[in-house]
C-alpha cells in the first residue's frame, strides 16, 4: 500500500488547552490542512479568540468551547456541542497542562546552606500546589481520553496525541510535580496505545523541548532585567541548537502522527527538543 497523502482534510480535531500559545499554534497547523477544530479551554474568551482567528485566516470551521479537563461532566457537555457543530471527532490533542510556582522548589539541590532553610527545598513544597499541577497534567490527559476516545473506539478509527515533555525522560530540578506528571503521561500513552491497538485508534505523544511559555517564563527570564536566569542559561547551553524552540516547530510532528503517514505508529513519544535529549553536556 502506497500512502502519498496526509488524509486530514475534513476531519475534526479537539484541542484541550487550545487557548494557550503552543496548542493554539498546533490548532492552526491542523486548520491549515483542512481540519475543523474545537478549541477547548477553561478560559472561554481565549478559546473563542483562537477559533475566530482560525476561521478568519483559514476559512474553515472552528469553535471555542469552555471546558474543564478535570471534569467529566464539563467534557461531556463540550462533546455534545462539538458533535452538533462539527461532527464526529477524529483527533484529540491533550494539550492542557503547565507548572506553577507553588509546585516548584526554590533550591535545585540541598546543600549545607539549605539545611538551615529547608522551606526552599522539597520539604517546603505546598501539597495542594503539587496535587493541582499533577492533576492538571496527568488527569487532564486521562479524563479527556476517556470522554473523546470512547466514540473513536466505537467507530474504529481515530488519533490521540498527548503533549508530554522532556521532563518525562529525565526530570528537571525544581519542578517535581510537573516532571512526575509528564512521566506518567508517557507511561499512560504506551498503556493506552496497547489497550486500543486492535480498535483502529492510535495513541502517541509529542515531547517538546524548551519553549518559552507563560508557565515557565518566571523560571527562565529575570523579570527585572529581562535577561536569562542562570537556569535559562543552563538550558540554552545544554541544547545543541543553542536556542528555545518555536511553537510552529511542533506542527510537523503533530501532522505526521495524526496522518495516514503514521498508520503503523502507536505508543511512542517523539522529542522535539533541538538535540537536548541527545546531549550529555560534554
Amino acid at each position: 500500500m502506497k500512502i502519498t497523502e496526509l488524509n486530514l482534510e475534513g476531519k475534526v480535531a479537539v484541542i484541550t488547552g487550545g487557548g494557550g500559545i503552543l496548542c493554539s499554534t498546533m490548532a492552526k497547523g491542523l486548520a491549515e490542512r483542512g481540519v475543523k477544530t474545537a478549541i477547548l479551554d477553561l478560559n472561554e474568551e481565549a478559546a473563542e479568540k483562537v477559533a475566530k482567528e482560525i476561521e478568519n485566516t483559514f476559512n474553515i470551521k472552528s469553535i471555542g468551547v469552555p471546558a474543564n479537563v478535570l471534569s467529566k461532566e464539563s467534557l461531556l457537555e463540550a462533546k455534545e456541542i462539538i458533535k452538533k457543530e462539527l461532527g464526529e471527532i477524529d483527533i484529540l490533542i491533550n494539550g492542557a497542562g503547565g507548572n506553577a510556582a507553588s509546585a516548584t522548589t526554590q533550591a535545585e539541590k540541598i546543600t549545607e546552606k539549605e539545611l538551615n532553610n529547608l522551606e526552599s527545598t522539597f520539604f517546603g513544597l505546598q501539597l495542594d500546589g503539587f496535587e493541582k499541577v499533577f492533576a492538571l497534567n496527568f488527569q487532564g490527559t486521562l479524563i479527556p481520553s476517556m470522554i473523546f476516545g470512547e466514540d473513536m473506539v466505537k467507530r474504529g478509527e481515530g488519533n490521540i496525541v498527548n503533549i508530554s515533555s522532556m521532563n518525562a525522560f529525565t526530570p528537571l530540578t525544581k519542578i517535581p510535580a510537573y516532571s512526575a506528571a509528564k512521566a506518567a503521561v508517557n507511561n499512560f500513552t504506551q498503556w493506552l496505545a496497547v489497550h486500543f491497538a486492535k480498535t483502529g485508534v492510535r495513541v502517541n505523544a509529542i515531547a517538546p523541548g524548551f519553549l518559552l511559555t507563560n508557565q515557565n517564563r518566571f523560571l527562565l527570564i529575570d523579570e527585572k532585567t529581562g535577561k536569562a536566569t542562570p537556569r535559562g542559561e543552563k538550558i540554552i547551553n545544554n541544547t545543541p541548537m543553542e536556542r528555545y524552540g518555536e511553537p510552529e516547530e511542533l506542527v510537523g510532528t503533530l501532522l505526521y502522527l495524526v496522518s495516514d503517514w503514521a498508520k503503523f505508529v502507536t505508543g511512542i513519544a517523539i522529542p522535539v527538543d533541538g538535540g537536548f535529549s541527545a546531549y550529555s553536556g560534554v
